[in-house]
């Protein structure tokens, strides 16, 4: 700072200068000295240097006598042209006098003293224009800010010069000059508007989502050098609303009602629990206040968003500085990860502080709370919608949606212990541990498979909470399952066939039907949901069928056991005689399916209407079928086994394999629809009639099982040829029972021993033909081999 003593100014001490070394100088100095002579002659007559060349001269009088003057600009000017004319007459000088210099000074100290001299003295001179330049600047700036129109007030220019004063009067100690103090308190007011209408501009802008509007308030910011905390400020303010919105909506002082107070008419008591009449009010009012909330919500990280997009495209027009990199360093977090973490850890801390102090909220939240998942979703939806722009980094990332999710799990792990225990409750009543004999009524299930649609219905709309609903919905069903089990009958009553149905019976068949329309309901809710629904219910659904097909399974294999003993009595039939008698076996066996009809199978299978309605085959229907079809094969089988067959045999076996299809068509299953085993049937009647010759290129061959044919032609055959049967010396029951257990090549083996042993005996006998029978086994057989090598050879391939 110049010091208002008189100091001797530069011009001063050229002047003393010159006197000093006039006595001395050369001839070859005239020229400088004439010159510098000139300059100072030209500067005492001039009446701004002339006050410098004074003894008394004031820099600080000076300057204050230039700024009072009106014309500081002009007179700063020509000081620097003087002073450039100086330094020019001054280099000029010392160069033209290097010698005498060099005599007169007493050594290098005297030199630099005299260089320090005149650097301070240029260096006040400076000072003074630096002080001029402050008034010239204070003065642009007023002219800036005296704008009445404030929307034309150029604030970034008025925030560059603001800082440019500042910053020239803090690098050159200007404080203390009364005319500089006195600007400087302008400068400040005109700050504090600069800031003030800077942010108006910035929060405009953020609020109406104008970038032009955001980007001016930030340059503002940043020429007055405020653009970090100016951010940072923001930030928190964003931040602050966030957390105040999601206090707002769980206040339930204010919910009760006006601000009534708690305990009050209609208000909230001191446990959170709105008094007798109030709860629906109270419920209405929290659900809008945390619609409100989220609304808030979506415009503070819509705002802050619309801050960080318009900080990472704006530069400063001067220094190209990108407005972004001035306010986050390399590893810090975006302003919106920032402003989100807050509200996520306000919200959670909200929502587990709710939980436990408010039980009239928790139940709300609880029950409600794919209501409260839809509205978190809504809002992550709103907003990854509405900052949704190409090249432009989305306000929440994924990551940021789960943190969200998860501040509410405190009610979701609620609610789903709520799913689960209503729907346990309701399997529980239905099916009671204490009452072992009772069966649910239709109206029972249907609550059940009712109660379960409504549980889905309700989280449909959000993928991730169906899938957790549906595994409570398993375990349920896996309850359902052992309930059930608990309930079936499995004593001798419920297997006898021969009388009517039992209680036991009945309530089995009550049971498989129950449990097959909650498999059928449960399995069609879930077609018009993603396969993994389909996954997640498989086992407990799988389980329910099982323990469906348990309840008759016992009733179905008395039957079938029953009616393959009937069969069994074909081979104490004589189909060797000449007679044409009608078969008793036969008679038999359409009489017990007639009776399984009756008694047991129009109690358990659907109604044609049913079936089409549903469109799947229910469980007995499957079992129906199945039993049928093993009716028909297990017919023929021993059909083929029966040795000798004579002409007339031939005609009583027609006769019995149509009467049988006429019954198993009529009382168990449709005969047409059971594929293979009725085209056996159908192919093998013909079969019996065809001579031996004719078999091998017979077309009925292609719907028999090779061993069929090979049983058969042991009735054509002589009775040396001996089955595998007589040759183990086995029952038709054991023969059977082995055949269940063997493949075709299996099969195969055992008729080619009895082949090798045939051709032993024809060979022993010294006989040279065989019965022709013998060639056409062996060639069915060899068939076998053949298609059992290829098949082979395709699994290997595969």
């Amino acid at each position: 700072m110049a010091s208002p003593a008189v100091h001797r100014t530069s011009i001063q001490r050229v002047s003393t200068f010159k006197e000093r070394t006039t006595t001395t100088a050369t001839p070859s100095s005239s020229t400088g000295t004439s010159s510098s002579l000139s300059l100072l002659d030209s500067f005492a007559s001039d009446p701004i240097f002339s006050k410098f060349l004074s003894s008394d001269f004031n820099s600080t009088q000076f300057s204050s006598d230039a700024l009072s003057s009106g014309t500081a600009a002009a007179r700063a000017e020509k000081i620097q042209d003087g002073i450039r004319l100086l330094e020019k007459q001054l280099r000029s000088e010392v160069l033209n006098r290097h010698d005498d210099l060099l005599a007169q000074l007493s050594s290098v100290k005297d030199a630099d003293s005299s260089l320090a001299s005149i650097r301070s003295a240029v260096s006040t001179l400076q000072s003074s224009v630096r002080r001029i330049r402050v008034l010239r600047l204070s003065k642009k700036l007023r002219e800036v800010m005296a704008e009445p129109d404030v929307q034309k007030l150029d604030l970034s220019k008025a925030a560059q010069l603001h800082s440019e004063i500042l910053r020239l009067c803090n690098e050159n100690d200007l404080s203390g000059i009364g005319v500089i103090d006195e600007e400087l308190k302008l400068v400040f007011e005109a700050g504090q508007r600069l800031r003030s209408e800077g942010m108006k501009a910035l929060e405009r802008g953020l609020e109406g989502f104008n970038q032009a509007e955001v980007g001016a308030g930030l340059q503002v910011f940043y020429n007055l050098g405020e653009l970090r905390s100016t951010v940072d400020g923001l930030i928190n303010k964003y931040k602050s609303q966030g957390v105040k919105s999601v206090s707002a909506a769980l206040d339930m002082k204010a919910i009760s009602g006006g601000g009534g107070g708690f305990g009050g008419p209609g208000g909230i008591q001191r446990s959170g629990t709105p008094q007798i009449g109030s709860g629906g009010k109270a419920k209405e009012a929290l659900w809008q206040r945390m619609g409100s909330c989220m609304d808030q919500l979506h415009s503070v990280v819509v705002a802050i968003w619309h801050l960080q997009r318009v900080l990472s495209k704006k530069r400063d027009p001067f220094t190209h500085v990108l407005l972004l990199d001035e306010v986050m360093q390399d590893g810090d977090p975006l302003l919106t990860a920032r402003v989100w973490e807050a509200i996520v850890k306000s919200f959670a801390n909200q929502m587990k502080s709710t939980f436990t102090a408010s039980s009239f909220v928790k139940e709300i939240f609880t029950v409600g709370y794919p209501k409260l998942l839809s509205m978190i979703e809504n809002l992550v939806e709103r907003i990854s919608r509405d900052t949704d722009v190409k090249g432009v980094l989305p306000a929440i990332t994924v990551e940021g949606r789960d943190q969200m999710v998860g501040a509410i799990e405190v009610f979701q792990t609620a609610f789903l212990a709520l799913c689960l225990s209503r729907l346990s409750d309701l399997v529980n009543s239905v099916f009671p541990m204490s009452n072992r004999g009772s069966v649910p009524s239709k109206e029972h299930i249907s609550r059940i498979i009712s109660r379960i649609q409504e549980e889905i219905e309700a989280v449909q709309l959000d993928a991730r909470l169906t899938l957790l609903v549906l595994r409570e919905i398993s375990k349920v069903l896996l309850l359902l399952a052992q309930r059930a089990e608990y309930q079936i009958s499995t004593g001798p009553e419920a297997r006898q066939i021969l009388g009517p149905a039992t209680p036991a019976q009945v309530k089995n068949f009550t049971l498989c039907q129950h449990l097959q329309d909650i498999h059928g309901s449960i399995s069609a809710m879930t077609k018009g949901l993603p396969p993994i629904a389909s996954d997640i219910l498989s086992q407990s659904l799988n389980t329910i069928y099982e323990v469906a097909c348990d309840s008759v399974t016992s009733l179905f294999q008395s039957m079938l056991d029953h009616l393959e003993s009937c069969i069994l009595e074909i081979h104490n039939q004589n189909f060797g005689a000449t007679d044409n008698n009608a078969s008793s076996y036969m008679e038999e066996l359409q009489k017990h399916i007639s009776h399984f009809r009756t008694e047991f199978l129009s109690k358990l299978l659907p109604s044609s209407a049913k079936v089409i309605s549903i469109g799947t085959e229910s469980i007995c229907t499957r079992l129906v079928r199945s039993m049928a079809s093993r009716v028909l094969i297990f017919f023929i089988r021993h059909a083929s086994l029966v040795r000798p067959l004579s002409e007339s045999g031939k005609l009583r076996m027609a006769r019995d394999m149509a009467e049988l299809e006429l019954a198993v068509g009529q009382n168990l299953f449709p005969v047409e629809q059971l594929g293979a085993p009725y085209r056996a049937l159908r192919a093998f009647r013909p079969v019996i009639f065809l001579e031996t010759s004719q078999l091998s290129g017979s077309p009925l061959l292609q719907d028999l099982p090779p061993s069929v044919i090979l049983h058969h032609l042991y009735s054509r055959a002589p009775d040396e040829l001996q089955s595998p049967m007589q040759r183990n010396k086995l029952s038709p029951l054991q023969y059977s029972l082995w055949l269940d257990s063997q493949g075709e090549d299996q099969i195969w083996k055992g008729i080619k021993a009895t082949l090798d042993d045939y051709a032993v005996q024809v060979k022993a006998r010294g006989d040279k033909e065989f019965s022709p029978v013998y060639p056409l086994m062996l060639s069915l057989g060899s068939s076998i081999t053949e298609n059992n090598v290829v098949s082979r050879k395709s699994n290997t391939i595969n």
